[in-house]
């Protein structure tokens, strides 16, 4: 999912693991990893998940739904 994979690239880019993102978005450590996870494509997730997340790596929302850099 381009989301995730986004969302674990920028976590990457401010050093940060998926403990602290999930410990200041108030998400669970298990819900960031699947987010992340590619195989997560089954699981949905709202938009206001997504810009909580973003909020978090103070990064603009649109960064993660851009095309990755293979």
């Amino acid at each position: 999912m381009l989301v995730g994979q986004n969302i674990k690239k920028q976590r990457k880019l401010k050093k940060m693991t998926q403990l602290q993102l999930a410990t200041k978005s108030y998400f669970s450590y298990e819900f960031i990893r699947k987010i992340e996870s590619k195989s997560s494509c089954r699981n949905t997730f709202s938009l206001d998940t997504v810009d909580k997340i973003a909020k978090v790596l103070d990064i603009d929302i649109r960064l993660l739904f851009e095309p990755l850099d293979d």
